[in-house]
């Protein structure tokens, strides 16, 4: 079987055309999905990270299809782990989102789905610079400890309907969000989870941040989130 085929309905790895590379990624289309959330994850992890993967599983269980993806190849991920140098580079994640976003468009399966971005950390950043670059594909952002401040320029220029969630006790990064947030034109919103910090490990605060994403981008993504007094408060 071909390993980009027989997808609905469970996980499979896929190789993602992005560019002049073909990226890993792990796509789950769930029966009926409207609407498809690619995974940018943060500096130094991957598609496997525990935390994308359990917002995911949440955001499945409300009928979103997911893809998470290594936004590296191996060779340059082994090169990351020497220099930790690629993992910043904000305009190299932003082109391989936005060819991720492309190769969606371009398979059957999921073409007709509206796509929507997780990012976390720096994938916070490159995936607004994504959704400025595909404002006709893009139809929402979710932030998740991100940092939407390395957008720069591209902040103005996001159409998609942005939520920024950080911990409570994130300090120098919920300055950084609430100064992303005054840059952004589209509708926007910045959701503190209180007594959390960066990761999001103390008890209850990945749960908070999975049903905040997993509101934001039913109410953004899917006709039933669509519908009057549908969206979650």
């Amino acid at each position: 079987m071909d390993r980009n085929r027989g997808w609905e309905g469970h996980e499979a790895v896929v190789g993602v055309g992005a560019g002049l590379v073909t990226l890993e990624g792990n796509l789950n289309i769930p029966e009926g999905a409207e609407g498809i959330v690619l995974f940018a994850h943060g500096s130094g992890s991957s598609r496997h990270s525990p935390r994308n993967r359990y917002v995911a599983a949440v955001l499945q269980e409300a009928g979103l299809a997911t893809l998470l993806m290594d936004l590296l190849t191996r060779e340059e991920e082994a090169v990351d782990v020497r220099t930790a140098h690629l993992r910043f580079d904000i305009e190299l994640l932003a082109e391989r989102l936005a060819g991720a976003t492309d190769w969606l468009a371009r398979q059957p399966e999921t073409q007709n789905l509206r796509v929507g971005y997780f990012g976390a950390s720096t994938g916070g950043g490159a995936a607004l610079v994504a959704a400025a670059r595909r404002p006709e594909q893009v139809g929402a952002v979710v932030s998740r400890g991100g940092r939407p401040d390395l957008a720069g320029a591209a902040l103005p220029h996001v159409q998609a309907p942005t939520l920024l969630i950080v911990g409570g006790h994130d300090y120098p990064v919920i300055e950084m969000n609430r100064a992303a947030l005054a840059e952004l034109r589209a509708e926007k919103r910045l959701e503190i989870v209180p007594g959390a910090t960066h990761l999001f490990e103390e008890p209850g605060a990945l749960e908070e941040v999975a049903r905040l994403a997993r509101d934001w981008f039913v109410a953004h993504l899917t006709r039933a989130g669509a519908r009057p007094g549908a969206r979650g408060a």
